[in-house]
């Protein structure tokens, strides 16, 4: 063969790599021109570097503007791949000759996209569709899937013998490409048209520099759409005039680890493949492909407790041969093979189909970069810190449990929150499924992904460690903050990351924030982090003294400003209100309890004695009862909204500040015939929002619910049947059913339940006068479980037969 040799192939195809690898073992090229951005080429030499393992990719960046990237992945299959280590395992030059990435990044931010630049209503505008030319020679072959087509006339190819011809298989594409750009042009490509005309210099100045060795001297490889484009007449001038005036930037050129699962999405040169896993497979099979990978299904089924036998992978190899012979195929393909395993080694299913589907057929691979890879300072700190903290990136999604007490897992912890306010969202965290271990516990769910790559390059302009980083971005957002909440929520972050020199800046902007918000909503939805902050500080060892302060300070403007607030609200408001009012209790009962229990945290300035405060645990006290002060004032006042009102009174119940009686009263009060139907159920949503197990154990609240709604007018119950539905839809289906059972035995079990006494009747199972012995006997099984049976018999050896009552008591 004579002239340069164009080997046109599609990106991520075993059947070409191997096509590839025999045609340049033929051809002997003296250089080697590859598809990709010509930037790479200073880069290229570490593809052969020992520490490089695929899946791999190029990716390219605007220098001042990192966000502005562009990836170009490639496996071990790749063709591309295994040109470029063929060519550098034998010393021969590698150069890449596509659009310099200087140009197609600033025009894929322009919005052209792959098509180019097109005038509205022009062939191969955005409106024109793209033409799969994959598909269209499938559909001439009379294949419906070009997957299944692709497979059969490619990947299935056998190696062949000594005598066959390796440059067969590119020349037999290469001329179906021509006859289909012959009749659809560019197919919708516009850019390909000033891609080919940049390849086509390149190739021209390849061909010059060494034209010493004759015309034998050029491999290409590139993708089989543009060989015919390359073998065409066109001059340098007109290549050259296509090129002129394309907009341009700086840009830098690095490796990144690649994934599998990148690879199975549409990205970098736009050939996403569906099953990378099975393609890696077929490559690297020596033989038997098919039995090969049966095993491995076989394995992945076993380590999963599910029973495979080796009678089951013999049959499923048969079963897959026989579907590939019935459908006329030459080889047992993915469809085949996805059959037959459904049939026999998954009895039917699809749940551990789903399992191989992800862990086999798509895969968690991940590629390894050498450290000597170019990288912004960030990133070589980043990695510095993977390696010292033994956190490996990997593709696949891991958890991790980190007990804050062990100075490893505290950094590791740092770490991770200090990416995740560099939006380096390597981990996310989760509830932890190990109890016991209070806040010194935390738990991530880890998965590295390609594109994180980018977001370390982006993250570069704050610094160039990962705490120098976070420290200026912490800085920058508190100073650009718009709300409290933006605010409060920063200053959470500085701490969990634990950025000292950030924190005061972050406290000084919270405070001026805090001073100059009057709403309400804001400062109660503000609360609750610096209150976690103040609570959970003290695991980190930091100091939260001033964040006490400013969280105290909240608390008190919450007390002032939430009567006013709550008054003359409509039903949105309200319900809105009723959220404020749950977050400010949680928060300001958290903060009590950490100001009791930690008096230090509570500075002399923040108490006042005029009040009787003292920093010794007095100003916590004061603050609870300021604020069970407001609960009262609402619940009882007339003005204030349904929801509102019933929900202060379940709160107050909930914390034991209403005397016996007192939350039948306020209920029977919000349910009087003088009420509005509407208000009345809107109080009843805000009581009953906490828990149906109330009205279980309490059927004198229970009794006026049911007396209230059984006399509601017809005219008006449809208008409180939403309200109620939604109330007791939130219950667990357990608690609506015994209600239910409830107000149909009625007080003595003989109907409706009416008025009932303060005492429960007799012949209520479960609601006796007198206690159950018999099933209170039965808890202390478990109770000892829970406590550990010495505590337990300690306990009544102690406490003798009135403890053991008391015991028994509270466990009925």
């Amino acid at each position: 063969m004579t002239g340069p040799l164009l080997l046109g192939v599609r990106h991520h195809g075993p059947g070409s790599a191997r096509a590839v690898r025999a045609a340049l073992d033929a051809y002997a090229p003296k250089v080697l021109l590859v598809e990709g951005p010509p930037e790479a080429d200073g880069v290229v030499a570490l593809a052969g570097d020992e520490e490089m393992r695929p899946p791999v990719a190029l990716l390219a960046h605007v220098v001042d503007e990192p966000g502005k990237a562009a990836f170009w992945p490639l496996a071990e299959f790749s063709p591309e791949w295994v040109a470029i280590r063929w060519a550098l395992e034998r010393g021969v030059p590698v150069r890449f000759f596509d659009l310099p990435a200087a140009h197609s990044l600033v025009l894929g931010e322009e919005g052209e996209g792959e098509g180019g630049e097109a005038a509205e209503g022009e062939p191969g505008g955005d409106a024109e569709l793209r033409l799969d030319p994959l598909a269209v020679l499938a559909e001439t072959a009379g294949y419906d899937d070009p997957e299944r087509w692709w497979e059969d006339v490619v990947e299935h190819r056998g190696a062949g013998g000594p005598d066959t011809d390796p440059y067969a298989p590119f020349a037999a594409l290469g001329e179906a490409m021509a006859a289909l750009r012959e009749v659809h042009g560019h197919g919708g490509h516009r850019r390909d048209l000033v891609r080919e005309a940049h390849m086509r210099l390149r190739l021209r100045e390849a061909r010059k520099e060494f034209a010493e060795h004759g015309e034998q001297a050029v491999a290409v490889v590139c993708g089989a759409w543009h060989v015919p484009a390359l073998s065409e007449s066109s001059t340098a001038a007109a290549d050259r005039a296509l090129l002129k005036g394309l907009p341009k930037a700086k840009v830098e050129v690095t490796w990144v680890p690649w994934t599998h699962r990148r690879l199975s999405r549409r990205s970098g040169y736009g050939a996403g493949i569906a099953s990378p896993g099975w393609y890696g497979h077929l490559f690297a099979a020596p033989d038997r492909p098919l039995t090969r990978w049966m095993t491995r299904v076989a394995g992945l089924l076993r380590d999963e407790d599910h029973t495979v036998s080796p009678a089951h992978v013999i049959e499923a190899v048969r079963m897959a041969e026989t579907l590939a012979a019935v459908r006329g195929r030459p080889l047992a393909g993915l469809a085949e093979t996805v059959d037959a395993i459904r049939a026999v080694l998954c009895e039917g299913s699809d749940v551990p189909l789903a399992l191989i589907q992800d862990r086999l057929v798509v895969g968690d691979e991940m590629g390894e970069v050498p450290g000597s890879a170019p990288a912004v300072p960030l990133q070589r700190d980043l990695a510095r810190q993977q390696k010292s903290l033994r956190l490996k990136a990997e593709a696949r999604e891991r958890e991790l449990e980190l007990d804050l007490r062990k100075e490893m897992d505290s950094s590791r912890s740092r770490l991770l929150h200090r990416l995740r306010l560099l939006a380096v969202e390597w981990g996310d965290p989760a509830r932890s499924r190990t109890a016991g271990t209070g806040t010194f516990r935390e738990s991530w769910l880890l998965r590295w992904e390609p594109e994180l790559s980018v977001r370390t390059a982006e993250a570069g302009v704050w610094g160039t460690t990962v705490l120098s980083a976070a420290t200026a971005k912490a800085e920058t957002e508190a100073a650009g903050a718009t709300t409290l909440a933006e605010v409060t929520a920063l200053a959470e972050r500085c701490l969990l990351a634990e950025l000292p020199d950030a924190l005061p800046r972050v406290m000084r902007a919270l405070a001026d924030r805090a001073a100059l918000d009057a709403d309400v909503g804001h400062l109660a939805q503000a609360l609750p982090p610096l209150v976690r902050s103040v609570r959970y500080g003290d695991v980190r060892g930091t100091d939260t003294v001033a964040l006490a302060e400013v969280a105290a300070g909240l608390a008190e403007r919450v007390c002032v400003g939430l009567p006013p607030a709550c008054a003359g609200l409509d039903a949105d408001g309200a319900a809105q209100m009723r959220g404020h009012l749950d977050t400010a209790h949680q928060a300001i009962g958290l903060l009590a309890q950490t100001r009791a229990e930690n008096p230090e945290s509570a500075s002399p300035e923040s108490a006042s004695p005029e009040r009787g405060e003292s920093a010794e645990g007095g100003g916590a006290d004061a603050l609870l009862s300021r604020w069970r002060g407001v609960l009262r004032r609402l619940a009882a006042r007339d003005r204030t909204a349904g929801v509102v009102r019933g929900r202060c009174t379940r709160l107050l119940l909930d914390d034991g500040q209403l005397a016996e009686g007192e939350a039948a009263r306020l209920m029977g009060l919000a349910l009087s015939p003088g009420t509005a139907p509407a208000e009345a159920a809107a109080w009843i949503e805000g009581f009953l929002a906490g828990g149906g197990m109330l009205l279980v154990h309490d059927q004198r609240l229970l009794s006026l619910v049911d007396g209230w709604l059984s006399q509601v007018p017809a005219e008006s119950f449809t208008d409180v049947l939403p309200l109620l539905r939604r109330t007791f839809a939130a219950y667990e289906p357990g608690v609506r059913r015994t209600v239910g059972e409830l107000v149909r035995r009625g007080p003595a079990g003989e109907g409706r339940a009416g008025p009932v006494p303060a005492a429960a009747p007799d012949g209520m199972p479960g609601f006796g006068p007198g206690l159950d012995s018999g099933r209170a006997d039965a808890v202390l099984p478990t109770l000892r479980l829970l406590l550990g049976r010495r505590r337990v018999m300690a306990g009544s050896a102690a406490g003798g037969d009135e403890q053991s009552a008391n015991a028994k008591g509270r466990a009925g």
